[in-house]
């Protein structure tokens, strides 16, 4: 039992730190745009917003797209490109 807690640990974190390389190009906190700004162009988009964090260089959005498709996607906070991992 405590080998399959050690291994879920593991696999858990492991993902975690999948996303932790992701990285928005720098820009001054100055020229970010508000996270309410991106969430309205996603709503209107049709995405459904669930939750949205701020990392040190990217907004990193929960959200269901248009598709129906549950995700975790990342935003340049100055332009609202979407930054892949």
């Amino acid at each position: 039992m405590k080998t399959a807690i050690a291994a879920l640990l593991f696999v858990l974190s492991s993902t975690a730190w999948a996303h932790g390389n992701v990285e928005c190009p720098k820009h001054p906190k100055e020229e970010w745009r508000s996270h309410e700004e991106l969430q309205r162009k996603l709503e209107k988009e049709g995405w459904t917003v669930r939750r949205m964090e701020l990392t040190p260089t990217c907004y990193e959005v929960y959200a269901k797209t248009p598709q129906g498709d549950r995700i975790e996607a990342f935003f340049d906070p100055k332009t609202f490109e979407r930054v892949e991992d």
